[in-house]
């Protein structure tokens, strides 16, 4: 089912692995697509990003930026129609001097691996879930499913990875609310997230759970 309404939300979650990290995310909300930028905060980092989709909440443009003490990067990610992506990335600084040694380098060596892939997926950023929970409509369908190929943002590196995700609708939990819960595995995890009628994560087993009110 679309998004049949325009709707700015303002979320945050609070880390369950990590109780230092903070995500704040605002996500506007359109029929078939969404933009959206936020900020994350841990105890050695901090990032910001923002991303856009086009119609079918298929990714367009998607940009992150982190700092440490002496050292940053950048990574700008672009999906053609065609399906092809264009990765940039900078890097400033050294993270060992900030106690992050052996960070792999930001980008990916060959950005032809992505091809296949339709959406990014931050790391530890419950918003990049909400595009294909939207897309299947795994939200009112419980028996939808798919395996997706997503383009992995590794944070703090920003090294970019291939990444073949499994999402599926559940029928384990609805309230009267319209809160659902969406079947997550990938490789050896799995998850079941809770999700708010509009396909935004309220809690993420393990990882983190939004701030009420």
């Amino acid at each position: 089912m679309a998004h049949e309404t325009h709707e700015s939300r303002v979320c945050t979650w609070l880390g369950e692995d990590d109780p230092t990290r903070a995500d704040t995310a605002t996500i506007n909300l359109e029929p078939e697509r969404l933009t959206a930028h936020g900020a994350s905060r841990a105890s050695d980092y901090a990032a910001s990003w923002s991303l856009s989709t086009g119609e079918n909440w298929i990714t367009e443009h998607v940009t992150v930026s982190v700092h440490g003490t002496g050292w940053s990067r950048h990574l700008d990610l672009q999906r053609a129609p065609s399906g092809s992506w264009t990765v940039r990335a900078a890097s400033f600084g050294d993270p060992a001097q900030a106690g992050l040694a052996g960070l792999p380098e930001p980008g990916i060596a060959d950005p032809h691996a992505l091809d296949q892939a339709l959406d990014c997926d931050i790391e530890y950023c419950p918003a990049t879930n909400s595009m294909p929970i939207l897309r299947l409509g795994l939200v009112h369908d419980a028996e939808a499913a798919a395996e997706l190929t997503m383009a992995w943002i590794r944070v703090p590196s920003l090294a970019v990875e291939t990444s073949q995700q499994l999402y599926a609708g559940s029928s384990a939990y609805r309230d009267d609310a319209g809160a659902a819960v969406v079947s997550y595995s990938s490789g050896d995890f799995s998850s079941e997230l809770t999700v708010d009628p509009d396909g935004i994560v309220i809690d993420y087993p393990g990882l983190a759970a939004r701030r009420r009110g």
